[in-house]
């Protein structure tokens, strides 16, 4: 029998008593002399979060250091950069309240500390919000369409003044963009939060958009609210009788099927919640990448005595039938899952909600027991 598993004891006293240790111990590693004018005093705590680092200096300024090898320097407003900067930082100059946010993760971090008026230029638009705060900012125009990540509306961007530009890395796929960009004098900020191992890491990326527009309280308010509710998830005494096996994927135009790699942050939920996800040793642990697609006839072995399964809308859309799911691959009615009638589809709007992953947790957990009361999962029949 198995209860659902407690968060480590050592990283909640880590969160609670500020994790001082091993933030100046990651600041040592990296080189926190960037200016005989600025004087390291200390380094954000961070308990999860991997991909990013922050080291603070006197007057205001801050280092940021993204995915290891991207440097900002933060500057603050009525201040001017050192000008013996080390060469290859990016200087961001506060306040940042005219965003390009096109790393649609990151919205809802901003909604979490109140702070959509920091935002000013979308990368989706109105209707590929599912965040209802963004949508409304949008319908009253205090959000601006400017442009998917590969075609960005330069000219209105320019017009008001944009300070940044918070991409995914999607960008990389189109250099060109973000080169022109930072050639018009907006700096481009690449988010790695999807990256991050830990659930609770990718959360925790609130505190650097926290500390970007001077709300580094209200961050840490919203992620310790989330860190609580992972908490009490954690702790749960539920018993869900034998452990249940999980599978999530999507079926991609080719026919094949995407699955998450067991390193990855869903997986880790999965876990999380009381289940186990179906492919415990798949992927590269080192990889960049957080899924792998495989043929069908392979997903079919590795997958088709998995109690569960959980197909991923974000790509084609919602199923809103189980005779649809079927319809993409003949081999899935075969599935253990579709004969036990465990099947089930998430909402669009799962990866837009970074700041719910308590709360999907908390889906998986229902539907693993009594199925109900979910709001990011539902049963397809």
């Amino acid at each position: 029998m198995k209860r659902i598993r407690l968060l480590g004891i050592a990283a909640v006293l880590l969160l609670l008593l500020g994790g001082c240790g091993q933030a100046e111990t990651a600041a040592q590693e990296r080189d926190t002399e960037i200016s005989r004018e600025l004087t390291y005093t200390g380094s954000m705590d961070l308990v999860y979060a991997e991909k990013f680092a922050a080291d603070y200096y006197e007057d205001g300024y801050a280092l940021i250091t993204v995915n290891q090898d991207m440097q900002y320097l933060l500057v603050p407003e009525g201040l001017e950069a050192p000008a013996d900067l080390k060469e290859g930082i990016v200087v961001l100059q506060q306040p940042l309240d005219h965003i390009y946010l096109v790393a649609s993760a990151v919205m809802d971090m901003f909604v979490s500390m109140d702070a959509l008026d920091s935002v000013r230029f979308s990368g989706l638009q109105e209707n590929g919000w599912y965040i209802e705060e963004a949508r409304e900012a949008m319908e009253a125009g205090d959000i601006l369409y400017s442009g998917k990540y590969s075609a960005p509306d330069y000219e209105r961007i320019l017009a008001e003044g944009c300070g940044l530009a918070v991409e995914n890395t999607m960008i990389y796929h189109t250099p060109e963009v973000k080169e022109q960009l930072e050639n018009f004098g907006i700096p481009v900020l690449v988010d790695y939060s999807s990256y991050e191992a830990e659930p609770l890491g990718r959360t925790e990326w609130v505190k650097l958009y926290g500390l970007l527009i001077g709300k580094e309280e209200a961050a840490q308010e919203a992620f310790q609210s989330e860190m609580e509710a992972f908490q009490s998830i954690q702790e749960s005494e539920e018993d869900i009788g034998d452990e249940k096996s999980v599978a999530f994927f999507y079926i991609t135009a080719n026919g094949e099927a995407n699955v998450r790699k067991s390193s990855d942050y869903l997986a880790k939920m999965i876990d999380m919640a009381g289940g186990e996800y179906i492919f415990r040793n798949l992927g590269d642990e080192e990889s960049a990448s957080s899924t792998e697609t495989m043929q069908m006839e392979e997903f079919y072995a590795g997958a088709k005595d998995a109690d569960y399964i959980i197909y991923n809308s974000t790509i084609d859309g919602e199923l809103s039938s189980l005779d649809e799911l079927l319809a993409k691959s003949p081999l899935l009615k075969d599935f253990k899952a579709v004969k036990d009638g465990n099947v089930f589809c998430t909402t669009r709007d799962l990866y837009q909600s970074s700041m719910e992953l308590g709360t999907i947790i908390s889906d998986i957990h229902s539907m693993l027991t009594d199925g109900t009361d979910m709001t990011y999962i539902y049963p397809l029949e």
